[in-house]
């Protein structure tokens, strides 16, 4: 995977071919070919991005979108505190590419998952602006991301993990009401 990707989180435990049954027929109405590898992952291709929101999709450099069960979700290391309970379950929404117009509909196609199966979304690292590369894991950069995330609507909490070594560090974990802002917002990227 050469492209961003967001974790979907239920807290409401479902079978994984339930949740397919939900989502394949809604893909496909503006997917194709919407396609079932080996264990259930899903490969799509977006045609029509007006479906999720999104005008008129030029199709260069978007590529394929796939979906997969997170087997992590609960993990041992989180700290899930910030929660009135652990998340039960996860999935995996990704780009097969990088670019704006892969990071647009990755977000906008996690928006509506998250809408869809009442899900928060797990942004895989700490968003900040102007981008997160250029942040170096040390408490300036949590500053400015605290910073981003206090300036948008919505909840979003950071969720502590284990990095090695005995360190910590954080991802941020929001509601749809934060996702729909940050879309909206100048900056808007997902962590790659």
């Amino acid at each position: 995977m050469s492209g961003p990707a967001v974790g979907l989180w239920l807290f409401e435990p479902r079978e994984y071919g339930d949740i397919l049954a939900d989502v394949v027929p809604w893909l496909e109405s503006f997917c194709e070919p919407v396609e079932t590898k080996v264990g259930s992952d899903l490969d799509f291709w977006v045609r029509d991005g007006s479906a999720v929101g999104l005008p008129a999709l030029d199709p260069t450099g978007v590529g394929v979108f796939f979906l997969s069960e997170d087997e992590e979700i609960p993990a041992e290391d989180e700290d899930y505190s910030a929660f009135s309970r652990p998340p039960v379950q996860g999935l995996v929404l990704g780009a097969g590419c990088s670019g704006p117009a892969n990071h647009q509909m990755l977000g906008h196609l996690a928006l509506a998952l998250a809408e869809r199966l009442d899900a928060l979304i797990d942004f895989d690292g700490l968003l900040s602006h102007p981008n997160p590369r250029d942040d170096t894991g040390d408490e300036a950069s949590l500053d400015r991301a605290r910073a981003l995330v206090a300036s948008l609507p919505g909840r979003v909490v950071e969720v502590s993990y284990d990095t090695g070594g005995g360190g910590r560090w954080f991802r941020h974990v929001g509601d749809v009401k934060f996702l729909a802002a940050w879309l909206q917002h100048p900056g808007f990227h997902l962590v790659k």
